[in-house]
């Protein structure tokens, strides 16, 4: 890793670390009772959520490597909704948000690292951030009835779907062109992750 990548995690960090706790809810923290309400929260999660928006670009800029780069998106779409519906079903995971901080820093050092992962290991690393960040994004519709429920599934599938994809276009164009670019965007998404941990280590200090 590159000093100048060092020194724009570091910043990202204390930046990040220094400002509010991120809200993870468009409603507010209130559960989705009807469809609409269902659709928008699943729409806007993975947006007002910057863990889960940092970790989805990542997974776009890996995939943009790979020739058939869409079905590496499609497998981390779908261990995401595995991992929201084992939510549902009552599945434990200790330290979840955690682990979930854990997946940026990682999916964003990869990325500094240009590392070139082989599309089996990109599928296999894709399906277990996804099947964790499901399993966090599925506390906030814990409880919910059948329609919210599904209309927030198909939100979150469309718009973490849309992002993946959209990132992967734009990181083929910064392949093209100057590189380092996307280098820095995973420094960027390194420095998201290490701020969150940071969040959440301090108030249990």
């Amino acid at each position: 890793m590159t000093a100048k990548a060092i020194r724009l995690i570091a910043l990202a960090a204390a930046s990040l670390a220094s400002g509010p706790a991120l809200a993870h809810h468009p409603m507010g923290g209130a559960l989705p009772g009807t469809f609409t309400q269902g659709l928008l929260s699943g729409l806007g999660h993975p947006v007002i959520g910057l863990d889960h928006f940092a970790a989805i670009v990542a997974v776009g800029c890996l995939a943009a490597a790979h020739l058939k780069g869409w079905g590496l998106v499609i497998g981390f779409v779908m261990a995401m909704m595995a991992g929201v519906a084992a939510h549902l079903q009552g599945a434990a995971l200790p330290g979840a948000e955690f682990i979930v901080a854990g997946t940026v820093v990682a999916l964003g050092v990869i990325l500094v690292l240009r590392r070139d992962l082989s599309a089996a290991v990109a599928l296999v690393l894709f399906a277990a951030v996804g099947w964790v960040h499901g399993y966090a994004l599925g506390e906030s519709i814990f409880g919910a009835e059948q329609t919210p429920l599904v209309a927030y599934l198909i939100g979150l599938a469309v718009i973490q779907s849309a992002i993946a994809l959209a990132a992967m276009r734009v990181a083929l164009l910064l392949m093209r062109g100057d590189a380092i670019r996307l280098r820095l965007a995973g420094a960027g998404i390194a420095g998201i992750g290490i701020a969150i941990l940071a969040q959440q280590v301090m108030p249990a200090v």
